[in-house]
């Protein structure tokens, strides 16, 4: 089994923690697509590239993975930069502004720029809560860095290349907490912030290893629904869909926790995964919160913990508690290999 590279970067609502649950359920299969691909977990976890396709409809993120396959030596060169508030505002500023970047990058699959890649990932590292290029924020978002270690920019040890150690994508809590405008203290007790966190390995190094595990995936910038048309899915054999929308509104989640936010993409994700269930060559996967989704009796439910494990739930629950405790399902269509219950504990 290949050992799985973390994503440089942390990420609201990143999957890691349950990404071995996904695809003992997948199993081997001949093609993996994900459309909303944001840290990418869930790829980086797969024990068997196969024919893969990814897909996320923010275009600064999508450019960061097209320019990691391409030039990761060039994205690297340019996310190495210490810790500045001062230039975290600046470049948030100038990278909003990219208009033509972001038209460009919906329309031309190969277009990707490394500068914009290294100082997205570096401010995305350093940002705290939500807002980070989100454009239409661009005069009220700004954020103090994370101050942890300062100084050292993205010398810090960066995540360990055989995937052993704490790792990133870290939690974001204290979104909005009380610093007027969207202002907010950086994290001072938090060392996991993607490339700004302590590295033991040099930069370019971890970058080239991306770069080598991404070098086949496809990377596509646009609406979630382009990638899951039979030329993407049917026509590769057995697929594996990995569906992680922006929950919904009635998952009573924070707003704006993304450059790209919608609220109701989520309820016509599952709409397209209960008219596909039933297909014997797709293994789907539905993320999303507890009571958010109404799926058909002949698909399984898995919750998992935020903070590491899972189990396994059949039946109701009236356990206030219980129903805190786990309150992120997936769903599983009946494709889907059965859950071995031991290893669920």
């Amino acid at each position: 089994m290949a050992e799985t590279l973390k994503a440089p970067f942390p990420w609201f609502g990143g999957k890691s923690r349950c990404a071995d649950l996904v695809w003992e359920r997948f199993g081997p299969i001949h093609n993996y697509v994900e459309p909303f691909f944001g840290s990418g977990a869930v790829l980086l976890a797969n024990p068997a590239p196969c024919i893969e396709t990814v897909n996320d409809m923010d275009t600064y993120l999508a450019n960061f993975w097209r320019a990691l396959q391409s030039d990761p030596d060039a994205v690297a060169f340019h996310a190495d930069w210490p810790v500045n508030e001062a230039d975290l505002s600046a470049r948030h500023q100038w990278l909003v502004n990219q208009g033509e970047f972001r038209e460009r990058m919906k329309t031309d699959p190969d277009y990707f720029d490394p500068k914009i890649a290294g100082w997205w990932v570096w401010g995305q590292s350093a940002w705290i809560g939500g807002g980070w290029c989100e454009v239409r924020g661009m005069g009220v978002h700004r954020r103090r860095p994370n101050l942890s270690n300062a100084g050292k920019g993205v010398h810090r040890q960066l995540p360990n290349l055989k995937g052993v150690g704490r790792g990133v994508p870290r939690q974001r809590p204290h979104l909005n907490a009380g610093m007027g405008v969207h202002r907010q203290l950086p994290h001072l007790s938090d060392a996991d912030t993607g490339i700004n966190a302590d590295r033991a390995g040099d930069i370019y190094a971890y970058m080239r290893a991306l770069a080598a595990r991404l070098r086949y995936v496809r990377v596509c910038c646009g609406d979630w629904s382009r990638v899951l048309g039979d030329c993407a899915t049917l026509h590769n054999g057995l697929t594996g869909v990995f569906l992680d929308p922006p929950y919904s509104a009635e998952a009573n989640r924070e707003e704006a926790l993304y450059a790209v936010e919608d609220l109701r993409v989520a309820h016509d994700v599952a709409a397209w995964a209960r008219q596909n269930g039933e297909n014997p060559l797709l293994r789907i996967a539905l993320c999303g919160y507890e009571g958010e989704h109404d799926m058909p009796p002949s698909w399984e439910y898995v919750s998992w913990k935020t903070m590491g494990g899972y189990a396994h739930i059949s039946g109701s629950d009236n356990s206030q508690a219980r129903l805190n405790n786990y309150r992120e399902r997936i769903w599983f269509s009946p494709a889907c290999l059965k859950a071995d219950l031991f290893s669920l504990r």
